[in-house]
């Protein structure tokens, strides 16, 4: 079968290069995916770097802010960079981030209000990243929150469901890279590495990954030249998890010429949404979508809030971009693409077996809802670029 994607035309697309992984985890059960996190930070010897949108002061942001102290105190450098709007006053207080300073640990805010120029505060970090001793890292849709590990929602077993990876091998060093750029961008302290060993980038038998983070209009500008290549390269199937789609007329487009292609676009959202006015307005385009050949099912669980995405089984994107104008026009995003037809086939495992929790929207009982539902689609939709 012939290849769809390759090395080299994704790093001429995307004009970044691949970096060798030497081992993938996929994560996708809250509870499961935070041990495997609180796992890998008990085990940090030298550095810690995290860089979160989200970051509450709730039992699981307690129990990550106080290991993270007890590392500082064992002698580990770590570095948090929380969002201001994510991470602020109003989701966590000040006291949270007074708390962690007076242990050693180095806290910076990116993104923070300025009266000066308060329409700026629409841009959001929106990246999710942890790097540890430059040799691991980890990053997806998580945030450090209860409703992402579970925590309120353990005598049910259950928790939001979200997808994220951790990543071994010298992609974790570029990785460390994107944070250090950022943390310096917002005020940081340099950050002396020199006394480290870093593992040098070579490209061998080892799984190809491309890191997607973007921080500037230039950076988004690549990203979305990337998904629509994506897209527009597949030949078989596109499988689509998202928290928050409102798409734009090219993105339904797009989407269109691909079914027409021939390709089977399967598109998974959220049945229940924590932002129902973004739910609304992405579902006045099901109908156009549906129209178009497009299969659309709603998870039928806790609420969704994974961005991944898979390209004919072989070529995947994980991390925090969602398809909205929010990811692909304001906030700085990370993702991880991969090049790999084994970790994508456990992908499409994962997929599939959300579809077994989803309920798959025909184009005639769309038709058939209730006009109160289609009111607020048409009047949330008419915003669509400013959710």
């Amino acid at each position: 079968m012939e290849q769809t994607f390759t090395q080299t035309a994704i790093e001429q697309i995307y004009e970044e290069k691949f970096y060798a992984a030497t081992n993938v985890q996929l994560l996708w059960r809250g509870q499961e995916s935070f041990d495997t996190i609180f796992n890998a930070v008990k085990n940090a010897q030298k550095i810690i770097c995290l860089q979160f949108y989200i970051f509450k002061n709730d039992k699981t942001g307690a129990a990550m802010s106080e290991l993270l102290q007890q590392k500082s105190k064992e002698g580990v450098k770590v570095y948090v960079l929380y969002d201001h709007f994510g991470s602020g006053f109003f989701r966590t207080p000040k006291k949270f981030w007074e708390d962690m300073k007076k242990a050693g640990i180095k806290v910076r805010a990116s993104r923070p209000f300025k009266w000066t120029t308060p329409f700026h505060y629409i841009h959001r970090d929106h990246k999710k990243l942890i790097v540890i001793d430059f040799k691991n890292a980890f990053t997806g849709g998580l945030n450090i929150a209860d409703e992402y590990s579970g925590f309120h929602l353990r005598l049910r077993g259950k928790s939001w469901r979200d997808t994220g990876i951790m990543i071994e091998g010298p992609i974790a060093y570029e990785l460390f890279k994107v944070f250090i750029k950022a943390w310096h961008l917002w005020g940081g302290e340099p950050i002396e590495i020199s006394k480290f060993k870093i593992q040098n980038s070579k490209l061998n038998d080892d799984i190809l990954t491309i890191p997607i983070f973007v921080s500037s209009a230039k950076g988004r500008r690549r990203m979305r030249r990337l998904l629509y290549y994506s897209i527009n390269r597949s030949k078989r199937s596109i499988s689509l998890t998202v928290a928050y789609f409102v798409p734009s007329k090219r993105m339904i487009e797009t989407l269109g010429e691909a079914v027409k292609r021939g390709v089977r676009v399967r598109l998974l959202v959220p049945g229940k949404s924590d932002l129902p006015i973004v739910s609304y307005a992405g579902r006045a385009f099901f109908s156009t979508l549906l129209k178009a050949g497009v299969e659309i099912y709603t998870y039928n669980g806790e609420i969704l809030h994974a961005k991944s995405y898979i390209f004919d089984d072989c070529w995947s994107i994980i991390g925090s971009t969602n398809l909205d104008f929010q990811s692909f026009r304001y906030n700085d995003e990370g993702n991880i693409g991969i090049l790999n037809t084994s970790f994508a086939l456990k992908m499409k495992e994962v997929f599939e077996e959300d579809i077994l929790h989803s309920v798959k929207i025909s184009k005639d009982n769309w038709d058939k809802r209730p006009t109160s539902q289609k009111l607020k689609e048409k009047f949330f939709s008419l915003f669509k670029r400013r959710l």
